[in-house]
């Protein structure tokens, strides 16, 4: 179908305002997420009544497409979509093009990169959207070629292409290319100033990062300081995650304390860092703070409460958290049957973690079976782990990913005296050559301490 001109006609405006309202409605459906489709019914009855379309109404029928799941056959709607913008001519606009990028790219990103090499025009949010999207597909090197292609770079292509070295632990690449970003200039001649967006998202790799990380963090806390930036929710909690990842508690309280309002999120980063480091009590009185604060947790805080629980031994306190998470009207995840079983576990209370194991919601993955096992090297109690036990871990491990549940069997066989079975799995792993996991630790170099 091809746009119909509107005649330069003395009634010719009565057409584009009755237009106009067409495009306002697919404005207002796309911009809900409650109704997605209206807009594209919107959009289909405009293409019945042979009404002309403009670029408006085609970006915001692609629009509604993001709020759209795969049970709506998103991918076959996109297709009829891109096929009616190519009849009406507008592909050559890099407005509607860009934005039918941005949604192959989040949902059928083979054909982002068709449309993208098909592209006449692009813009700058055209290179982004691709390096998000190679990024999120796992492939940073082409992601980094396409930021080194791009003819111009904003403050959102410098962030983007640091989140994908920060998204997959990239340390190495993300660090110096932000020295780069805050020595480069823009168009106009002007240094780069980063925005909290890529802040945040350094931040978040920082905490990960130990001792090398909490230098860099230090840094842009001081960045923000020197720029007199006010310490809001977003900017705030992940200077609160930071820290406390890496184990500063007391510089993540005082942060927290400082923050013009908190939420849930940095609350539960509070409880999460105290937890990863193995105060227990620390983590406990936080939760309980939050609780008083009127702020409702969340499976994630929920996950951090139990894990400190687990380090620190708790198991009453463990029993009452775990009873909790349904009173906050919250469904128990895997995680937190997970945390429970650890918990019985190290404890010696293998019975009750066994029981968990077999009543809970979930199938249970290799995580906690191997948590299990561990439990039962610990504390020497070998009839837990039974034939059947080990015969349900083992179909579950893989050589690339689960060598140290390996070792951990064939270690209970010796252990229970069980030789031709410890033979039986150390000439399996010689078989599938099995990789032995490296042990690690959450800061793994340096010289930090936590602070009490």
């Amino acid at each position: 179908m091809v746009s119909l001109p509107i005649i330069n006609h003395p009634w010719s405006f009565l057409f584009r305002a009755r237009f106009n309202t067409w495009a306002f409605a697919i404005k207002n459906a796309a911009s809900s997420s409650s109704s997605p489709l209206k807009a594209l019914q919107l959009y289909s009855r405009m293409h019945r009544q042979s009404l002309p379309f403009d670029t408006f109404s085609t970006l915001y029928a692609i629009k509604s497409c993001t709020h759209l799941g795969p049970h709506h056959s998103l991918n076959n709607i996109l297709r009829h979509l891109h096929a009616h913008i190519l009849k009406l001519g507008f592909s050559s606009h890099v407005y509607v093009a860009t934005s039918l990028l941005s949604v192959y790219a989040f949902n059928v990103f083979r054909d982002a990169c068709f449309l993208f090499d098909e592209m006449p025009i692009r813009n700058t949010v055209s290179w982004n959207v691709m390096i998000t999207g190679y990024s999120r597909q796992g492939d940073i090197t082409t992601a980094r070629l396409f930021f080194d292609r791009m003819p111009l770079r904003d403050l959102a292509s410098w962030s983007a292409m640091i989140a994908a070295y920060v998204d997959n632990a990239l340390w190495d690449n993300a660090l110096p290319l932000f020295r780069e970003m805050m020595v480069s200039r823009n168009v106009t001649g002007d240094c780069l100033k980063p925005d909290q967006l890529t802040l945040g998202s350094i931040l978040g790799g920082c905490g990960r990062m130990g001792s090398v990380g909490l230098v860099f963090g230090k840094s842009i806390h001081a960045f923000v300081i020197k720029n007199k930036w006010d310490l809001n929710v977003e900017l705030g909690t992940c200077l609160v995650d930071m820290y406390a990842k890496c184990g500063l508690l007391k510089t993540s309280s005082l942060i927290f304390s400082m923050m013009k309002g908190n939420n849930v999120v940095a609350w539960t980063a509070l409880i999460c860092g105290a937890a990863q480091h193995g105060f227990g009590q620390e983590a406990i009185q936080i939760f309980e703070n939050m609780r008083e604060a009127g702020v409702k947790p969340n499976e994630l805080t929920f996950t951090g409460i139990l894990t400190a629980c687990v380090k620190a031994g708790l198991v009453e306190e463990g029993r009452m958290y775990f009873r909790m998470i349904e009173q906050c009207g919250i469904r128990p995840r895997i995680q937190h049957y997970g945390c429970m079983v650890d918990l019985f576990g190290k404890t010696g209370l293998l019975g009750e973690a066994y029981e968990i194991i077999n009543t809970m919601p979930f199938e249970a993955n290799v995580v906690i079976w191997g948590s299990f096992l561990s439990s039962c090297k610990l504390h020497k109690q070998f009839q837990m782990a039974d034939d059947n036990v080990i015969d349900k871990v083992m179909r579950m491990v893989t050589p690339e990913n689960d060598g140290g549940v390996y070792s951990l069997i064939c270690d209970l066989y010796v252990l229970s005296g069980k030789w031709s079975e410890a033979e039986r799995i150390r000439n399996m792993m010689l078989t599938k050559n099995v990789r032995k996991s490296r042990g690690s630790s959450f800061v793994p170099s340096g010289n930090v301490k936590s602070e009490s």
